[in-house]
């Protein structure tokens, strides 16, 4: 079974990933920052954790305000950087684990944590400013990662104590999951920062080191706290605290402090702290507390697969098929439409599909993209492309004649 063996807090300013990348980590005035992570990335090279759980926010990088979810999940083996108008950072991709995401995912919904998922994305700073700074990356990162995206930005935002049980969620998501895997948790944010209007560059040192020792000692506290309170205390911008809380929902009970380093240099207080759970704590989560067996899948679906002629849309058959989903979806714009209708075989090859995708697009083979994993729904954007209907595709999924087909509606005529 998969165990989590830790904890670590982060700030991920922007600025540490600008001084990492130009190498400026013996320079006066970084290198308090950067030999504040040494002993972090020491404890993670010797415990050789197979995935980081990192909750993060993102900054209107990936996500957008058009759509800004709560709780967000990143599933696939490979993130990109983010590009955040700066440029692409020397830094390789970041390293997934399919087979854990998916399971987290499942039972996050399962354990009632509303959740999006997003796939295809690049991550931004919000996990890649401190990631080098913890894990040696050349050739490649040693491990993965699970990106949770929270929404601090735009309010309403999760409550400290929803983040709390977030983590507790994850926590029994982990424990849950059947492979032998060393996980650690990462809450990322602040401390104390504002960066915009008239209160730009607030900042309180007493603030920090007070979160910081009621974060380990008496998180309950914090928990009561409103994102007003947080506000108030340690800037606008530091309510990103909140997501160190679904970090230590991870982790029960009463903690050891490994390592703790503060430095306020810039307009961020920027701190890095290690935790571990206290020696001889034999802490069982809620859900064993209440006698909740948790198995590996979505418990949701059980006898699904006995269902003919059925086939449930998951996130590990979205994943597979995501080039042929988009492919479809982006179908409902004008301009890929264009491009289809001008030249089908120059579209199929610049998305991306396959030789097996292209020739179901190519015969109009409506069940066997169904089988393939496409979703109905982006299938319906390709059949309007085409001037099929739904009625048309039901009866070839069924594998009758149109004719036929409509003679088992109970108004034939209605079309």
């Amino acid at each position: 079974m998969a165990r989590i063996i830790g904890g670590i807090g982060t700030s991920h300013v922007p600025t540490i990933g600008v001084a990492y990348d130009k190498g400026r980590q013996d320079e006066r005035a970084w290198q308090p920052l950067f030999e504040g992570y040494k002993a972090v990335a020491g404890w993670l090279a010797e415990q050789e954790p197979d995935a980081l759980v990192f909750f993060y926010n993102d900054h209107c990088t990936t996500l957008f305000f058009d759509c800004y979810p709560t709780f967000a999940l990143g599933v696939g083996e490979r993130f990109q950087i983010a590009d955040e108008g700066a440029g692409q950072r020397p830094l390789p991709p970041l390293k997934g684990d399919v087979d854990l995401q998916k399971h987290i995912a499942e039972s996050l919904v399962n354990d009632e944590i509303d959740l999006s998922v997003f796939q295809g994305r690049p991550v931004d700073h919000g996990c890649a400013s401190p990631l080098p700074l913890l894990w040696p990356h050349e050739p490649d990162w040693p491990g993965s990662i699970v990106p949770i995206a929270i929404n601090v930005l735009q309010y309403p935002l999760p409550t400290a104590r929803r983040c709390f049980r977030l983590g507790q969620a994850v926590r029994r998501a982990v424990e849950s999951y059947p492979q032998d895997l060393r996980v650690v948790v990462v809450g990322t944010g602040g401390l104390s920062h504002q960066v915009h209007g008239e209160r730009a560059g607030f900042n309180d040192t007493d603030w920090d080191m007070r979160f910081l020792d009621l974060f380990r000692d008496d998180p309950e506290a914090l928990l009561n706290m409103t994102h007003a309170d947080y506000v108030r205390r340690g800037g606008a911008e530091s309510v990103e605290q909140i997501m160190w809380l679904a970090m230590r929902g991870a982790l029960p009970g009463p903690l050891r402090e490994l390592h703790r380093n503060y430095y306020l240099a810039t307009s961020t207080a920027m701190a890095v702290t290690l935790y571990e759970q206290a020696d001889g704590q034999q802490v069982r989560n809620a859900g064993e507390q209440a006698g909740v067996r948790r198995s590996a899948g979505n418990p949701q679906l059980a006898g699904i697969e006995g269902l003919d002629g059925t086939y449930p849309f998951d996130i590990g058959v979205s994943h597979k098929a995501l080039t042929l989903n988009r492919f479809l979806w982006n179908l409902r714009k004008e301009d890929c439409r264009r491009r289809f209708h001008d030249d089908e075989e120059a579209a199929m090859a610049a998305a991306g599909l396959s030789d097996q995708e292209q020739s179901l697009v190519r015969s109009r083979d409506w069940i066997g993209l169904i089988r393939s994993g496409a979703n109905f729904f982006a299938i319906e954007k390709f059949a309007r492309t085409v001037g099929v209907s739904n009625l048309e595709m039901y009866a070839q999924m069924r594998g009758e004649t149109f004719e036929a087909f409509m003679q088992t509606r109970r108004v034939p005529e209605a079309r």
